[in-house]
């Protein structure tokens, strides 16, 4: 018979103030199960816009009244939000942002609304509910029924702008950091290999304002790149399998392109820009290098996020990396971890 835990006493398998026992062998198994719930709350918040109907504590109703929502419902999302830390309660049921919910604002510098809706959105949802079939067949089920998710993404203005939001918001922290910490004092020219708008190249330049920049990119992206980079930034259009990369640059700068390739096209990519570097160039290379033992990585999750959005696409570790380099006459010189999770590699013609 099954004895009931009395009233205030922790039932089995849960601690005291009510969350699963540390010790208890399924606790990692509920906690990713209930991130599901998290994360769902998360996304119907961003789908409302309800940020930007927060300038001061609201109740559940009145915030319902400006984004046209079901009080009782919302008031049980930012229940879970407040146990997130993205609203805070001010104890006489009224809601505000907290720092971290201020940055799903849509005018938020930054902002991560688009990152939340994104992943949210059905393209999303489908790659990632169908893991199991990409497991099972070695494809990805999303490639396999939509096509490449650029192309996809592409083809619909809507959800182009919204992908192109939530890749601007995610290399923010990435490019303040390669800004900020590495040293280009010894890098007069640097070319920005697949740089998209120029994001990264434009934070780099403006850190370090003795640098002449060129950026090359396929010509539909190129175009729009020229509207966003200073007109002292060279715009050369090309595809880096196909067309020669510009010569003789003192560094040249991958930034998250390999990590959508194949170990084969990876190698081809590295090659071409080894053909065109000096024997005393440089190449940086950003991309999240996965620890070598098992623990924790941010990493991880993007490397599930590329098997179920891409069919060759992987994030790698630091010794798959340095294969790459090698089979390219490419030597890794050094690697440093960033503060967002990812890392700047650096390699130098070997020979």
């Amino acid at each position: 018979m099954t004895t009931l835990p009395k009233p205030g006493e922790p039932a089995n398998g849960e601690s005291a103030n009510g969350e699963p026992a540390t010790d208890e062998p399924t606790n990692a198994i509920w906690t990713a199960i209930g991130g599901l719930s998290r994360f769902a709350s998360l996304a119907a918040f961003a789908d409302l816009g309800a940020a930007d109907h927060m300038d001061g504590p609201l109740t559940p109703a009145e915030l319902a009244a400006r984004c046209g929502a079901d009080a009782a419902g919302l008031a049980r999302v930012l229940r879970v939000l407040a146990g997130m830390g993205i609203v805070a309660s001010d104890g006489a049921g009224r809601y505000a942002l907290t720092p971290s919910g201020e940055t799903l604002r849509s005018d938020a510098p930054g902002s991560m609304l688009a990152a939340v809706k994104m992943n949210a959105s059905p393209e999303f949802r489908y790659g990632y509910g169908h893991l199991g079939d990409t497991v099972r067949e070695g494809r990805s089920a999303f490639v396999k029924e939509h096509g490449m998710i650029y192309d996809h993404v592409a083809a619909r203005p809507e959800l182009s702008r919204l992908f192109d939001d939530y890749m601007t918001a995610r290399a923010i922290p990435h490019r303040r950091a390669v800004a900020a910490l590495y040293d280009f004092s010894g890098v007069d020219t640097l070319v920005d290999v697949g740089g998209g708008k120029g994001h990264f190249l434009a934070a780099v330049m403006a850190a370090n304002p003795h640098l002449r920049g060129t950026l090359f990119e396929l010509p539909h992206v190129a175009e729009h790149a020229r509207k966003y980079l200073p007109a002292s930034v060279d715009v050369v259009t090309g595809d880096f399998f196909a067309d020669p990369l510009p010569a003789g640059a003192d560094a040249y700068f991958l930034a998250s392109v390999l990590h959508n390739w194949s170990d084969g096209d990876a190698v081809r990519i590295l090659r071409r820009i080894r053909e065109a570097m000096p024997q005393d160039g440089r190449l940086l290379v950003l991309e999240y290098a996965l620890p070598d033992e098992d623990r924790p990585h941010v990493g991880l999750d993007g490397d599930i996020r590329m098997l179920a959005m891409f069919d060759a696409g992987q994030e790698r570790t630091h010794a798959e990396y340095g294969a790459l380099f090698e089979a390219a006459d490419l030597k890794l010189t050094s690697a440093q971890e960033l503060p967002a999770g990812t890392t700047l590699m650096e390699a130098r013609p070997t020979g």
